[in-house]
């Protein structure tokens, strides 16, 4: 077996205690936050003791956090994220309903930001053009700076009330019945602004990270060595430079890719796209333990994997890595 090999194998079963001592970080933190869940359950403003203690019982809440946690450990296991108290159905249907939505809108999101704001790099760090650099570097401070609910709300008033190009909300029209190549034109209308907010504020972190990688490999000796020797411009960019500037933006996309999950949660809500943003507001506010327990699950292993995905796809973009 390769050394690459062994340690692909060695992150990947160094995931499963890093998950757990989340799991457990999670599970104590929800759990001192302020608030009885057996009160919002019961549905009662001022619900008697003995219907809170019954509810308690009823759910397993009156037992130790220990215990608690430990029942918890025993049900992931099994593959049982545990029953929604304010849903009234299993965690794990819930999350497989909205996740796909997320996915969708966070990954197309992250993978137009990172070929957008890699190729704005690329312009702006070859030409050598000062113009061209200070304008770019303006809009990405600009968009950088905005809140993601704000711009959200820009591109619905611009987009849908004034131009009535792009829905406001959902993931497709529930008035239509389509089918086929129709039904995926449909979404894809409706991703538009949701992914396009998105996009706008996860490109200046692209375009700043590749922008100062270029400027750094630029100043190595063995660019200025390529230089003297002869060699055009256009191939050591190509060949050399660009190859090891981009090493930068592909952590950062890997990252993106991990919190974007629960980072998209406010754009979801705006949109009322039928991701898990609303599904973990709800469950925050309404201290639905199993639900966010579970959501914050999926974002734990998410985040791992998209880091787990950086490192194999480094190795064979700079095989210098070598991994022992």
């Amino acid at each position: 077996m390769s050394s690459f090999a062994r340690y692909i194998i060695r992150r990947t079963l160094s995931i499963v205690p890093m998950v757990l001592m989340i799991v457990a970080l999670n599970f104590f933190i929800i759990h001192l936050a302020p608030g009885n869940p057996a009160q919002l359950i019961s549905g009662l403003e001022q619900p008697s003791v003995e219907v809170v203690k019954a509810l308690e019982k009823q759910y397993g809440l009156d037992k130790p956090l220990v215990v608690q946690l430990g029942l918890y450990y025993k049900n992931i296991f099994q593959g049982d994220l545990g029953y929604s108290f304010i849903y009234g159905t299993s965690v794990n249907g819930l999350i497989a309903e909205r996740i796909g939505a997320t996915i969708l809108l966070t990954v197309s999101a992250a993978v137009i930001a990172f070929a957008l704001g890699t190729l704005l790099a690329v312009l702006a760090g070859r030409r050598k053009t000062r113009i061209l650099d200070s304008i770019f570097s303006v809009f990405s401070y600009v968009f950088y700076a905005m809140p993601s609910f704000w711009l959200a709300l820009v591109l619905i008033l611009l987009f849908s009330s004034t131009f009535k190009v792009f829905p406001t909300s959902g993931m497709f029209d529930v008035r239509a019945s389509y089918e086929g190549w129709a039904k995926l034109w449909d979404v894809l209308h409706h991703l538009f602004l949701p992914c396009l907010t998105l996009v706008l504020i996860q490109i200046p972190v692209f375009f700043r990270v590749t922008r100062s990688s270029i400027d750094q490999v630029n100043q190595d000796e063995y660019i200025t060595t390529f230089t003297a020797i002869g060699l055009s411009r256009k191939k050591i960019f190509r060949k050399y430079v660009l190859k090891n500037a981009i090493l930068p933006g592909i952590t950062i996309f890997g990252l993106t890719l991990g919190y974007s999950i629960a980072g998209a949660a406010l754009v979801e809500i705006v949109f009322a796209w039928p991701g898990m943003g609303r599904l973990m507001l709800d469950a925050v506010f309404r201290r639905d333990y199993n639900l966010l327990l579970g959501i914050y699950l999926v974002m734990a292993i998410c985040i791992c994997v998209a880091i787990l995905l950086t490192d194999v796809v480094y190795a064979f973009v700079d095989p210098r890595i070598r991994y022992q």
